[in-house]
């Protein structure tokens, strides 16, 4: 592998959350900061949106190592449960003792009462939901019931929602309204931008244990940012394909093509092909100027502008 050619102590871009790489920039350390503070002020719901690769998965496996006291986790990944199977998946995760025969209502009381005695240990419990967008409405409902639990002053759970976009479509309709009014805050993780390409790329070979001079530069990041779009998933993959590229050219130095090849290899087109805004103008252009749509032509513009890059 590439690790002695760049005198790397780890892999720099693994896809799998990695804390020690966690990067700060492109507000991420502000949203970390905002989620800290919205838990540790015992608010009951709080929502993170962000599209695929924005780095949602990231935070949301910071958040315990940055509040790693009085605070009791617990982790779902599959958003698909059905109100009854949330429910006993998360006693499950306190340790609360569920008999087969124990209807929904059972086991909310349980629940309370096991949170009830964490509380007074001073114990919080947070619940931590990803693609929280696939949740089934009545799931999402059952959500907003669990966040009812409360004492006089304090909520005996606490709930984040990591999702996609369409989380916030969800959240919209009329008959669930109740839900989105419990969500207190609200954070957007957007793409980042070239600039940020640029630091984050270099940042992560940093973390990974670089001690030479920067590997990618701005005419670099500009390929990383074009075929990427700023999403840190594909940034991840298209740097750790870019790398092999140029240890396999025997080369200590990022050249274009080494980026060009990787996103080929990734079949990632660039970001000209999934701005689907900028498609409809060019559709509409053709309409006015009387001339046809073709995706032909859509292509040959797709090329100018990668060869422009």
């Amino acid at each position: 592998m590439y690790l002695e050619h760049f005198g790397l102590k780890r892999l720099p871009f693994c896809i799998t959350p990695d804390a020690r790489a966690f990067y700060r920039g492109s507000d991420r350390g502000v949203a970390l900061q905002a989620l800290c503070f919205a838990i540790s002020r015992g608010e009951g719901i709080t929502k993170v949106v962000g599209e695929v690769g924005t780095g949602k998965t990231m935070l949301c496996r910071m958040l315990p190592l940055a509040l790693k006291t009085k605070f009791d986790w617990v982790y779902l990944p599959h958003p698909s449960l059905s109100p009854e199977h949330i429910l006993h998946t998360i006693a499950y995760e306190l340790g609360v003792n569920i008999g087969d025969r124990d209807d929904k209502l059972a086991v909310m009381r349980k629940l309370q009462k096991t949170l009830l005695v964490r509380h007074a240990k001073g114990r919080h419990v947070v619940v931590l939901i990803e693609e929280a967008q696939g949740m089934p409405i009545e799931t999402l409902e059952e959500i907003r019931l669990l966040s009812n639990l409360e004492t006089d002053r304090h909520k005996l759970i606490q709930i984040v929602l990591f999702g996609q976009p369409e989380l916030d479509e969800k959240l919209s309709a009329s008959h669930i309204r109740q839900l989105k009014e419990r969500i207190s805050y609200s954070i957007q993780l957007q793409p980042l931008s070239q600039a940020e390409v640029l630091q984050y790329a270099n940042f992560r070979l940093r973390a990974a244990g670089y001690r030479g001079r920067n590997l990618f530069d701005r005419r670099n990041a500009k390929l990383l940012y074009k075929y990427s779009g700023g999403l840190i998933r594909r940034i991840n993959i298209l740097c750790d394909k870019t790398l092999l590229s140029a240890y396999a050219h025997n080369r200590l130095e990022i050249a274009g093509q080494d980026i060009r090849s990787a996103a080929q290899d990734c079949r990632y087109k660039p970001r000209w092909y999934w701005m689907p805004m900028l498609r409809v103008a060019v559709l509409a252009a053709c309409c006015i100027l009387g001339g046809e749509y073709t995706g032909t032509g859509i292509d040959r513009l797709g090329e100018m502008y990668d060869q422009a890059g």
